[in-house]
């Protein structure tokens, strides 16, 4: 079934990308998409992990750039979830692009971090891999059901985090934090697929709410990141109005200045043309979902 875009929507990416990356942006949303995960470090290893894909006849593939990441060839997420590396957390389901922020914030251990937006965990329990759990992560849901959710994957993970049940944008200025990630809620215009009836919930009005939150989201993330400490600020949409719009302002203020993503092994992903150097934007193919990452710093 192939994807029918909305005709507003096709024509924001028309006039953002031409008709020609437009055109492989639809062919992007219309290919089945492998299934993904980490292992989660703070319980298994890459042996282990193979070991059990082996017995269970599964095939894969490693990503290059991330050793602890697997494209999974010939069976779905469903039949991942009824395994026992699944069922004791030793792996967590997560696309490629949702791992990739995480990443370039590069966490450090003994950081005090804050992971915005968190729910359900992917990122936090990311980042708690990445640091041993030996970094300060504080993770804010507002949303009490989608913060069970977050607290369920942090338990399962064996992660070490502080959950904050509260919306990120009246998190109070007496916080201070060395590192942010800053994973905005967005239209998730990057994430769309053949297999989807999203032409109900997908609308201008949402992409307008959208970036009303995000701005406020960044504003308060800049507010409580330290002076020359970086943060990181991402979306699922490939929308320049949800990504480098909501960064222009603040660059004009002087209050932050982008911190360029030049890691060897981002020319290996699909990206989209950016309009602020320095930031990347992952073009939605059979492996990856379309996302924005940039790289920030408080000045």
């Amino acid at each position: 079934m192939e994807l029918k875009i909305p005709d507003f929507f096709k024509q924001l990416l028309v006039t953002q990308y031409g008709e020609k990356l437009t055109d492989k942006i639809i062919q992007g949303y219309n290919k089945q998409r492998y299934t993904t995960f980490r292992i989660n470090t703070l319980q298994s290893n890459n042996e282990e992990i193979e070991n059990a894909l082996k017995i269970e006849n599964i095939e894969y593939k490693k990503v290059n750039w991330y050793k602890d990441a697997y494209i999974i060839k010939n069976i779905d997420e469903h039949k991942i979830k009824t395994l026992k590396i699944y069922e004791d957390g030793k792996i967590y389901m997560q696309s490629l692009s949702s791992m990739i922020p995480p990443i370039i914030l590069n966490p450090q251990q003994g950081s005090d971090i804050l992971d915005m937006t968190a729910a359900p965990g992917g990122k936090t329990t990311q980042i708690a891999a990445m640091t041993n759990n030996k970094a300060n992560i504080t993770a804010c849901e507002m949303n009490k059901i989608r913060a069970e959710k977050l607290k369920y994957n942090i338990e399962k993970q064996k992660a070490n985090v502080y959950v904050m049940i509260q919306d990120a944008r009246m998190i109070d200025n007496f916080f201070a934090f060395d590192q942010i990630l800053l994973d905005a809620p967005c239209s998730g215009s990057g994430t769309l697929n053949a297999n989807e009836d999203f032409r109900k919930n997908f609308t201008q009005k949402l992409i307008d709410k959208s970036n009303k939150a995000q701005i406020v989201l960044l504003r308060k993330a800049i507010e409580i990141l330290k002076k020359n400490h970086e943060m990181i600020y991402s979306t699922c949409s490939i929308l320049e109005s949800e990504n480098e719009k909501i960064i222009e302002n603040l660059i004009k203020e002087k209050k932050i200045e982008i911190v360029p993503i030049k890691d060897e092994w981002i020319n290996n992903l699909p990206l989209l043309p950016t309009k602020i150097e320095g930031t990347i934007c992952i073009c939605p193919n059979e492996y990856y979902e379309g996302f924005f990452v940039a790289k920030i710093k408080k000045i």
